[in-house]
């Protein structure tokens, strides 16, 4: 973790410092070795919270973008469990900056958990998941005249099968400067749509400290899930409309002359 308690105040670590967690209140130590970043660890083996993965440099980036805190922000529900979110902003919302991997169970814990929660997922810890992405997204289906917003079969990228089924908002972070890639919940076509989105605007929405940030990220929230329910159900009309010609054309067509032929040979046969 980058902050603990000491002499009640929250400070990072440096060396020579004691403190302790600020979740469970146990003695935690300051690592400050050349190899990883500065951080406090339990003593022993002792994990206050399974959630809690070890940080990164790409991990510090992030929390760098929002107030100090905001950061490692103790979440308590009203049952008594606590995790430590990794931002939590004034409006409520729970940013998790997620590394490694992480499995579908916990996933949907922490879904349950935070109620507001933005996912900013690491696309660059698997070397495959940039070029698969890639060859998704191009190979992918652009939704009316938004040339940045397609639907992607999830099975054509890992990275996208593996978080394509959540509920809460996904954000991949490949590493561009300008530019995140927002992945929305598995539309009722069973296709995943995703839109790229500016990493400037997804900071300054989560950053702002006026209720107006909150209802426009709420407000995109809506007007996209708004999108994908009218062009799945239209998708879905015109599949019916041409599933319903074809079977038409079938039953009147020439198909239904060549089955009337065979079924005559099969009488003149027996």
């Amino acid at each position: 973790m980058r902050y603990a308690l000491t002499n009640g105040q929250r400070r990072e670590a440096e060396p020579g410092l004691s403190g302790e967690c600020p979740s469970c209140l146990n003695p935690v130590v300051a690592k400050c070795g050349e190899i990883k970043i500065r951080h406090w660890a339990h003593r022993g083996k002792r994990i206050c919270d399974a959630w809690w993965e070890n940080e990164t440099e790409w991990h510090r980036q992030w929390k760098d973008q929002f107030p100090v805190e905001w950061q490692e922000h103790i979440h308590t529900a009203t049952d008594g469990e606590k995790h430590i979110a990794d931002v939590k902003t004034s409006q409520g919302w729970v940013l998790e900056f997620q590394y490694s991997a992480i499995s579908p169970e916990e996933r949907r814990s922490r879904n349950d958990f935070y109620k507001k929660l933005v996912w900013v997922v690491n696309g660059q810890r698997r070397k495959r998941d940039s070029i698969q992405f890639a060859k998704a997204w191009n190979g992918g289906t652009q939704i009316g005249n938004a040339p940045f917003f397609k639907t992607i079969n999830p099975a054509s990228s890992l990275l996208i099968q593996e978080w394509s089924n959540g509920t809460a908002p996904v954000f991949f972070d490949f590493g561009e400067p300008l530019r995140l890639w927002w992945l929305f919940p598995t539309g009722p076509d069973g296709l995943a749509y995703i839109g790229a989105f500016p990493r400037a605007n997804f900071i300054d929405l989560h950053r702002g400290s006026n209720a107006q940030n909150a209802q426009e990220f709420e407000a995109l929230l809506n007007d996209f899930n708004g999108l994908i329910a009218n062009y799945s159900r239209h998708q879905a009309q015109v599949r019916n409309q041409t599933l319903a010609a074809h079977t038409t054309n079938f039953l009147n067509g020439r198909p239904n002359q060549q089955i009337q032929s065979f079924q005559a040979r099969g009488r003149r046969r027996f």
